[in-house]
């Protein structure tokens, strides 16, 4: 098994895999997976994704063939590697392909200066939470995420050996209040195009039910809106956290 970086020949293949892994795994319309696939993949935002110095993708190719891939964001010098898709094609799961990819990407978002890898996946996601626990990564907190209209509970995990690792932040202490009685959690980083999006509660212990919505750091404002496949985009910089992913799907 071959595991490189990927390049614009591979997108068809990477669309396929995506497509078939989302029907697989997912309980969605076709044409949501449709849109998803187009919005994420299609031959132009592949190829601006492959530009960017902050995104890595990677494929495991067997025999000239992908059979899988991973996507991830290179979030916060010094923090955050985000791993966003792992996918496998359905064909070639169980073989070991899913975890070859995972620890090829963790140690590549390292030595892009990720001090820790981050990785969400849904609650009800029974076979993602346990690869995770399978690879001594613990559950350190819960987001939400929508999905087609719908809302869903997501867990956050970080690997044991890196959970006291202190993420680098512009602020030592990781609550910022605002002037609305809103608090920001400096330590909660999404990546944005002009900046990261933090996240806003509107109670300083930052529980899940007080969640308000994004901060856009590049503007320091909250005027942002979100689309049903998670793209936030700042009202007022066009900041864009783009909708990268749901959760991982394993193999």
């Amino acid at each position: 098994m071959e595991l490189r970086e990927a390049t614009t020949e591979d997108g068809e293949a990477i669309r396929t895999i995506a497509r078939r892994s989302m029907e697989q795994s997912y309980s969605l319309s076709p044409r949501t997976i449709d849109g998803a696939i187009t919005q994420w993949y299609d031959e132009e935002v592949l190829s601006e994704k492959l530009d960017e110095d902050d995104t890595l993708l990677v494929v495991a190719e067997d025999g000239g063939e992908v059979r899988g891939f991973t996507e991830s964001d290179l979030v916060n010098e010094g923090g955050n590697g985000d791993l966003l898709w792992l996918h496998v094609d359905p064909d070639y799961r169980g073989q070991g392909i899913g975890a070859e990819l995972f620890d090829h990407t963790r140690e590549a978002l390292f030595e892009m200066g990720a001090a820790q890898l981050r990785a969400k996946v849904l609650d009800d996601n029974t076979e993602g939470n346990e690869f995770y626990a399978a690879f001594d990564f613990e559950q350190v907190g819960t987001d939400t995420v929508d999905i087609d209209d719908g809302s869903y509970v997501e867990n956050i995990y970080l690997h044991a050996d890196d959970i006291d690792v202190e993420p680098t932040t512009e602020s030592s202490d990781p609550v910022r209040e605002l002037d609305d009685g809103l608090y920001v959690n400096e330590e909660q980083v999404e990546r944005g195009s002009k900046g990261p999006f933090l996240t806003a509660y509107t109670d300083p212990d930052f529980d899940e039910e007080h969640k308000y919505g994004y901060y856009c750091a590049n503007c320091e404002t909250l005027d942002n809106a979100m689309d049903t496949m998670g793209r936030v985009k700042c009202n007022d910089c066009g900041n864009l956290r783009k909708a990268t992913r749901w959760d991982a799907t394993y193999g």
